[in-house]
């Protein structure tokens, strides 16, 4: 082992006139701080005649403040031992056989091919390697998820009257009682709400208000993390009390994502760019996590979707035909959408193709190199704005791009000036709050990795051990499974409430959004979501005797309560209720654009039968 003269603290030496040691010596700068000195060996190799000029030029060298010389991918790991986070590398150097044999292979390896590596670097991560930040990154995300939270609370409260309120299809005043005759005590923990409180309706406007104000907050940058717990709080409260009507993936979506922000969030009252705190990994870990899984889950679950099939042949995801149903049959379709549907087959067929490979290959290089990323969350941005071009799902595609903007590192988003001029300090809550997210980590990990894995094998048991484990976090809806469109709806039925006075001369009632009068375009409704609209797609997949619900408005459109029928495009019995209800099943299916020429219709409609019959209160009584 070679000694030399010792420096004043540890140095790092390298060749100047290399250009791939020059850009990894900048990111090595970053990572090690104060702690180390760095200088090529053009500048100083003459004051250490012990190395050769050689050795100079085939690796780096490493000289510890003793003196002890240390070259290639051990110098490397070495100079890596003043980051706390960093010495398991040294450590797996020293102890884990085969580790320094295969790191100096590597290393040998990049260094005889110095031009190419430097090539690929460039490639792939431009012309700054150094370790990227996301303080961009987390002040859009915080803002866009203030902005979702509050489009989801203005939507729900426009509505929450007519679906959960006292005089609405299923009260929660009434929900909630027989939950706790039901399971007991057991009713509290399963069903996590403030509702528990009370279930008023000023109560409920209460709960939509503040969490209004609290997004308000979140947007505005003030109190950001506790901003978001007040938020997963109130918005957890109100999915529990909204029962059927609150239960969408994207509602949990928001929850989960919420939840973990609450670690990526500052917990300062107030922060501008000139305080603002470091960047928790640890929490963009589990964004990006999160990311990941939702992708993925959701393009797999579209490939193992034909074991649930009685024949998998006529699966649509495999033979790329989704698309000859999905602008047609989805719950809302856009104007948009009826356009898509006439583009030619070819092209149906590769949109399926980009839409798996963009759900199930492109979510791997949310962990690579920067411009692979960058391009990842151009891929996956561009899918989500296709989705919400042709089809209506609320907020759903503006919180997967929240998400996707946690790709971008200031790189590629800010000056490198403004880049590298951040604080490093950090606060008290500031570390607990890094802290509290690996411990999250290190809990939701193997929750995650089986729900991702139960998307591959859908039949595949959980293990006790684990299933109850899950159970745990279930019904705060803090660890989620995802996977949109599993099976494609090859046909579309649509319910259609009539009331009479007589029995004789029926008038519908029509929705503001669903299907209805076919001259009426495919309208266009998002953000909002309007939730009857939604379970009606719902119910005509079923039976009234599978959806309670619906048996519920009919009861309440008898009574003529005026906040159900509010939810409706108009009421066409404005004096009195009407004496009966009844619902009829129509199939719908886009116009061709022959069709649509000579009729103005967007939709053809065809009369199916019965789906309730005729009822009046005598009846329901």
């Amino acid at each position: 082992m070679i000694r030399v003269s010792n420096p004043p603290k540890p140095l790092i030496v390298w060749d100047g006139e290399c250009h791939f040691c020059r850009r990894w010596i900048e990111r090595w700068k970053e990572i090690t701080g104060d702690a180390i000195d760095y200088e090529t060996s053009q500048n100083i190799g003459d004051r250490f005649p012990e190395i050769a000029r050689e050795q100079f030029e085939r690796s780096v060298i490493f000289i510890e403040s003793d003196g002890t010389v240390f070259s290639g991918a051990e110098a490397v790991f070495r100079s890596l031992r003043c980051r706390s986070s960093k010495k398991w590398l040294a450590w797996s150097y020293e102890y884990i056989p085969g580790f320094a044999a295969v790191s100096e292979g590597v290393y040998k390896l990049i260094a005889a091919n110095r031009g190419f590596a430097s090539f690929v670097t460039r490639l792939l991560w431009g012309n700054d390697v150094r370790p990227p930040r996301y303080f961009f990154a987390r002040r859009w995300f915080l803002r866009l998820l203030g902005l979702i939270f509050l489009i989801a609370f203005v939507s729900w409260w426009v509505q929450i009257d007519g679906l959960i309120g006292s005089n609405g299809v299923t009260p929660v005043a009434d929900f909630l009682p027989a939950a706790r005759a039901l399971l007991g005590d057991r009713a509290l923990s399963m069903l996590p709400t403030l509702c528990w409180l009370s279930s008023s309706d000023t109560f409920l406007h209460f709960l939509c208000g503040g969490g209004v104000v609290l997004s308000l907050l979140l947007i505005l940058g003030i109190a950001p993390a506790v901003s978001l717990v007040g938020l997963v709080v109130f918005y957890l409260s109100l999915a529990i009390a909204g029962q059927t009507f609150l239960s969408f993936q994207w509602d949990i979506l928001l929850l989960e994502t919420a939840f973990l922000a609450i670690f990526f969030a500052p917990w300062r009252l107030w922060w501008t760019k000139a305080n603002e705190p470091p960047v928790s990994r640890a929490a963009l870990f589990l964004l990006k996590v999160l990311l990941f899984k939702l992708m993925l889950m959701s393009g797999v679950v579209k490939l193992t979707s034909y074991e649930m099939l009685a024949d998998p042949t006529g699966d649509t995801w495999w033979n790329l035909t989704a698309l000859d149903f999905h602008y047609w049959s989805q719950p809302l379709p856009t104007v948009l959408g009826w356009w898509a549907d006439k583009s030619p087959e070819w092209f149906k067929k590769f949109s399926v193709a980009f839409c798996l490979v963009v759900e199930i290959i492109v979510p791997f290089f949310i962990w690579a190199p920067r411009r692979l990323r960058v391009i990842a969350c151009a891929l996956l941005i561009f899918l989500q704005l296709l989705i919400g071009a042709t089809g209506n799902y609320n907020f759903f595609n503006l919180l997967t791009i929240a998400l996707c903007l946690l790709l971008i590192d200031d790189a590629v988003a800010v000056s490198q000036r403004e880049t590298r001029t951040r604080p490093v300090g950090t606060r008290l809550q500031d570390r607990l709050s890094i802290y509290a997210a690996i411990i999250v980590i290190i809990i939701t990990l193997p929750l995650n990795a089986r729900l991702i894995y139960g998307a591959f094998e859908p039949d595949e048991e959980w293990s006790l051990w684990l299933r109850s484990f899950y159970a745990r976090f279930e019904s705060l809806r803090i660890v989620n499974g995802y996977g949109l469109f599993r099976l494609m709806t090859k046909d579309r039925k649509e319910i259609v409430i009539e009331g009479s006075a007589d029995g004789i001369d029926w008038k519908p009632y029509e929705f503001k959004w669903k299907p209805g009068d076919v001259v009426r375009a495919p309208g266009w409704c998002q953000p909002h979501q309007p939730r009857l609209d939604w379970q009606m797609w719902f119910a005509a997949l079923g039976s009234y005797r599978q959806n309670p619900w619906f048996v519920q408005t009919v009861i309440a459109l008898l009574h003529g309560k005026p906040q159900v029928v509010a939810l409706f495009e108009r009421n066409p019995f404005p004096e009195t209720p009407p004496r009966f209800v009844r619902a009829t099943f129509d199939r719908y299916r886009f116009t061709t654009t022959e069709e649509h020429r000579q009729t103005g219709a967007w939709w053809k409609r065809q009369e199916l039968g019965e789906y309730l019959p005729s009822v009046s209160l005598e009846d329901v009584q």
